[in-house]
């Protein structure tokens, strides 16, 4: 079965969508979207660093992606407005990073395929880290989901609970360079914070509890991969832009749903 690419392309579609959707609602409700796109941004330069020392692309972008998270918390609150901060450290980090891979020599590197993904070339290797990142992610998220919630509503209740939110927050942090390092190969850089946001914003209108907008994101996700496939397949469009174009359609349907629901109960 896995010798076929499109069966290995689907799974690993699946794969990031399950690993992307419990953490995108964490990122939706602490209102992180800046925060996701610069640690996803400093990827690249985990890739570049990656290559030139010969280590795991997977550990190069999550070492990366763990410093841009600790320097961004370290620095927050000093002066700096946090999404000032965030807009010159996610591209100052990209731009590093395009930059160290031009002086890779006698590397060949498709550099279009890290920052828009390259889901229909993913291996079986591939796949296994996809997979086995994703297990990681949904097991610390499940782990610490109490807690987490509890935070992110309410840090002096947090505390009252007996509850550190700086550990919480490093969960997050974690799970956040775990689940950018396995996504890069299937939608890139550039479109890694999408399939975080977008399932989970158009969960949120069809979601009455946070475990059922996490649920409700991950089908949203996983939907978007595979129909997203098929589009790319038929239409002979990029498949990572593809698939992150029917989570927007998606979210452009629960939009509209939540409207006409706003509007009835207006009557």
């Amino acid at each position: 079965m896995l010798d076929d690419f499109m069966t290995r392309a689907t799974l690993a579609g699946i794969g990031v969508a399950f690993a992307a959707a419990p953490l995108g609602s964490f990122v939706v409700w602490r209102r992180m979207a800046y925060f996701g796109d610069a640690t996803a941004h400093a990827a690249i330069l985990g890739v570049a660093l990656a290559l030139a020392l010969e280590i795991s692309i997977f550990a190069g972008a999550v070492a990366v992606a763990l410093i841009m998270a600790f320097v961004v918390s370290a620095l927050s609150g000093r002066g700096y407005a946090m999404d000032t901060l965030l807009g010159v450290l996610a591209h100052s980090a990209l731009a590093f990073g395009l930059v160290a891979v031009s002086f890779l020599s006698g590397i060949r590197i498709d550099l279009m395929a890290y920052l828009f993904g390259d889901i229909l070339a993913v291996s079986r290797g591939d796949l296994a880290v996809i997979w086995g990142g994703a297990a990681l992610v949904a097991g610390l998220i499940a782990w610490r989901w109490s807690a987490l919630l509890t935070t992110t509503l309410n840090e002096e209740l947090a505390y009252a609970s007996g509850i550190d939110p700086k550990l919480e927050q490093l969960v997050l942090t974690l799970s956040l360079a775990i689940t950018v390092a396995v996504a890069i190969k299937v939608v890139g850089v550039l479109l890694i914070a999408a399939m975080l946001i977008i399932p989970a914003a158009a969960a949120r209108p069809l979601s009455r509890t946070p475990e059922g907008m996490a649920l409700i994101a991950a089908g949203i996700g996983a939907a978007s991969a595979v129909i997203g496939l098929r589009g790319s397949y038929v239409l002979d469009t990029p498949a990572g832009p593809t698939i992150v174009c029917v989570a927007a359609l998606c979210f452009a349907a629960t939009s509209l749903l939540r409207a006409v629901r706003s509007g009835i109960r207006a009557r």
